[in-house]
């Protein structure tokens, strides 16, 4: 999900389908894929602390990229979105 129009306006439209798809607060699945880099695995496993959140690694064949998987309970599409933002300044993550 890297944003190649506006970042504003494909957050805004991310925030109208997160309200239109579910209710809140809910349980919402984060896909994320690191180059196989330890630090920035623990730099996104930062991001839900305090929250309740279930973690799931998974390594590609070579070891050269980690799947990461958090199922976690947010409150509303803001703190969805807040967490894609940050998310998107861990150098070469690809978010799903």
């Amino acid at each position: 999900m890297i944003p190649k129009e506006n970042p504003e306006e494909f957050y805004s439209r991310f925030h109208e389908q997160l309200t239109d798809s579910q209710e809140w607060p809910g349980p919402f699945l984060f896909k994320f894929i690191i180059r196989g880099d330890q630090q920035k695995v623990e730099k996104l496993k930062q991001m839900f602390e305090g929250k309740q959140a279930k973690l799931k690694l998974k390594n590609s064949s070579k070891n050269t990229f980690v799947s990461v998987t958090f199922l976690a309970e947010m409150e509303n599409p803001t703190e969805v979105i807040n967490i894609y933002r940050a998310a998107s300044t861990i150098e070469g993550i690809i978010t799903l």
